[in-house]
């Protein structure tokens, strides 16, 4: 299976790229969006809560910008298997990277904040931007798919980043501190952690957020310095990534108000353009636990 599903992508990636636009606008839309209706209750129901200040023509208009963006985001990561080094820096503009280098310099460790934004994938490509003495890595959770998890190893990992599986994180960045290896690693933050496992609710696009912390709190025992990653979508298929400095001590801020501030800066990004954001999350399936009188 894992070789039927390389084969299939690889083949697909040779396309030109027009005609996977044309895929996404002639095939893939109509079927998610009108036949299949892809979790679509879910994604009105977040549009609904989020933006309660605009009327239901507004955030239908948001709806199908998210389901066209959607499906782009499909056949952009299809094109990711065999898309050219000069090609991908092209589409993936990164701003900012002299002075994370220099926070490398510094600090060994500098920690990427970002979000389900625009194409998030496309942040594997950071590597071709850093010079060579340092490197790259994401975290990621595996897919219960064995032969799609090896796919999007592949697609994470073929610019030359690292991949870190979730349950090893702070092992490996341990020990990439303790072999002095300077290392930029990404953390994607904005999906709803397990509720046995919530330290911190912030207010996030007008409801009540369970959030993960680990981020701030692998910052603060490794002394990293920590970055947003800010994205606007240019165009369709180009992108400028803008890696910008949140704090470069993450120990001097008091617990849990880094994470607070990440999450505001991610909705501020959001609210510039909601298309683009990964709504048909269950991003707010978990309530706060009311306390025992």
């Amino acid at each position: 299976m894992s070789r039927i599903v390389s084969a299939f992508f690889w083949l697909s990636s040779l396309l030109p790229m027009w005609l996977h636009y044309l895929v996404s606008d002639v095939v893939l839309y109509p079927i998610i969006y009108y036949v299949v209706g892809y979790r679509k209750r879910v994604v009105r129901t977040n549009l609904e809560k989020s933006f309660p200040e605009k009327d239901v023509r507004e955030r239908r208009k948001i709806e199908r910008g998210f389901y066209h963006h959607f499906c782009d985001y499909i056949v952009e990561n299809c094109k990711l298997y065999t898309i050219s080094e000069a090609s991908i820096k092209k589409r993936f503009i990164i701003e900012g990277v002299e002075e994370l280098e220099k926070e490398l310099d510094a600090h060994g460790l500098v920690f990427l904040y970002l979000g389900h934004y625009a194409n998030w994938e496309y942040l594997c490509s950071l590597q071709l931007w850093l010079q060579p003495q340092y490197g790259s890595a994401n975290i990621y959770r595996p897919l219960s798919n064995k032969a799609f998890d090896k796919l999007f190893l592949y697609l994470r990992s073929r610019f030359g980043a690292d991949c870190i599986a979730k349950k090893e994180t702070l092992r490996h960045i341990l020990k990439l501190k303790d072999e002095g290896r300077k290392t930029v690693v990404g953390f994607v933050s904005d999906q709803s952690p397990r509720l046995t496992s919530t330290h911190l609710w912030v207010n996030f696009l007008n409801q009540e957020t369970a959030v993960f912390t680990g981020t701030e709190r692998i910052a603060k025992k490794v002394d990293a310095a920590v970055f947003f990653v800010d994205i606007t979508k240019k165009k369709r298929g180009h992108y400028l990534c803008q890696l910008r400095p949140l704090t470069s001590d993450a120990r001097s801020y008091p617990d849990y108000q880094l994470t607070e501030v990440y999450m505001q800066e991610l909705e501020k990004m959001i609210r510039r353009n909601p298309s683009i954001w990964l709504w048909s999350h269950r991003r707010w399936k978990h309530k706060r636990p009311v306390p025992e009188q």
